[in-house]
């Protein structure tokens, strides 16, 4: 009896609790999130910070996660821009007198061996923070390592906004995340296409398809939808079926989101078979190997802007170019950017990697050769983003008004667009 007594007992005291609360919790509408980790900094507070500076150094070590030969045809320019930014900090002095040195390793298979190469870096060789990975998809690889092992994870070649939603405090992201570039692609469609019927192609790798998702939910904010929307696997060798349903949907403008090289297939392969309409692309359409691989074609095509060079970035361009002979493109320059800026938090901080790792955050509103690099609270770069086109060959910013046309001349040659 006094067991039941005191079943009922408690049972009364819960009721009573749960009666006590809110009646009309506030609703909350299915697409708002209950957490919205991009307003909450998640700081580090763990062990590290107490641990000893190292003696018996002769060098730094920092680890590269990519390719690191200058003819490499994805990750050359990114690994000669790392090279040139070492060698600018061994010149001045390096770290207290020590040299900086990299620790590099890559994969052609980064899913399988490539992990392997990461969890050297950071156990066996002990580097002091890595630069890399050249897209989303070694970025998000090299994390995995990095997250358990509590070092600086800098990537310069990754825009998928998700690398950082990981909420990794040592995770940061240099160029400016796919959500931050596609509302003002789709303003410039908008304003362009109006209701006229415009086709969205787009490839289904990781990068490419992340960046349509973003495009499309800017557009619904836009009240716009493409005609048509195709994909295709960027792995397919031969492009003559999707040409011909890009051609046969006579659509007024092109949207085209895939990597360089097949950007660059795809719209050569279109204007050759008499497309004439307007083209917006992705980002791209900013690296050297579209400029190469599209020629002539790639004149007055409107994408995410970057980087592009002025008066502030001729120094590192000249000495970009006189080195390795070729112009940076936007995943060069940011390579170096994250070099320079990861090499001011080491000075900053000293020999310890929990440090190293506030030093980087710490130094939000760095300037480098692509602009300020502000962290916002998961540390991906909050810069805002404009649009560039192409002129004469070359990444030129492009003003967007509403009421300009985009520009679609086509003036040059695809030799002349390899030189530049």
């Amino acid at each position: 009896m006094l067991r039941n007594a005191r079943t009922i007992l408690i049972l009364l005291v819960l009721s009573g609790m749960i009666g006590a609360g809110d009646a009309n919790p506030p609703k909350r509408s299915s697409g708002e999130p209950y957490f919205d980790a991009r307003t909450h900094q998640t700081n580090y507070v763990g062990p590290g910070r107490e641990a000893p500076i190292p003696i018996d150094l002769n060098e730094v070590l920092i680890g590269y996660f990519g390719p690191s030969t200058p003819s490499d045809p994805e990750g050359g320019d990114m690994w000669c821009a790392a090279h040139l930014a070492v060698e600018e900090a061994n010149q001045a002095g390096g770290y207290k007198g020590l040299p900086f040195r990299f620790v590099a390793d890559w994969s052609d298979n980064p899913w399988g061996s490539g992990i392997t190469a990461v969890t050297r870096m950071v156990y066996s060789h002990r580097v002091w923070a890595i630069i890399g990975g050249i897209d989303g998809p070694s970025t998000h690889l090299a994390e995995q390592v990095v997250a358990k092992a509590r070092l600086v994870l800098l990537s310069p070649g990754s825009t998928d906004k998700t690398v950082n939603l990981a909420n990794v405090p040592w995770m940061f992201s240099c160029l400016p995340g796919d959500h931050l570039q596609t509302p003002v692609l789709a303003r410039a469609i908008a304003s362009h296409a109006g209701r006229k019927p415009f086709l969205l192609v787009s490839a289904v790798d990781h990068d490419s398809h992340l960046f349509t998702r973003e495009l499309t939910k800017s557009l619904t904010r836009q009240k716009l939808a493409p005609s048509y929307h195709l994909e295709f696997d960027p792995r397919q060798k031969d492009n003559a079926g999707l040409v011909e349903k890009i051609i046969n949907a006579e659509a007024h403008t092109l949207v085209l989101i895939a990597d360089a090289c097949r950007s660059a297939q795809l719209i050569a392969a279109v204007r050759d078979e008499g497309f004439k309409g307007c083209i917006f692309g992705g980002p791209g359409i900013g690296q050297r190997r579209f400029l190469q691989g599209a020629g002539k074609t790639a004149e007055g095509i409107v994408f995410p802007l970057l980087y592009s060079s002025g008066k502030r970035l001729d120094r590192f361009e000249k000495t970009f170019m006189s080195r390795f002979g070729r112009r940076p493109d936007y995943l060069a320059a940011h390579t170096y950017d994250a070099v320079r800026l990861l090499i001011a938090a080491i000075r900053q901080a000293g020999l310890n990697r929990a440090l190293i790792g506030d030093a980087v955050r710490e130094l939000s509103g760095w300037r480098g050769v692509t602009g300020d690099i502000t962290w916002d609270p998961l540390g991906a770069n909050s810069r805002p983003v404009g649009l560039g086109t192409i002129r004469n060959g070359c990444v030129q910013p492009y003003m967007f008004r509403q009421e300009n046309p985009i520009p679609i001349s086509i003036s040059i040659n695809r030799d002349e667009a390899a030189t530049h």
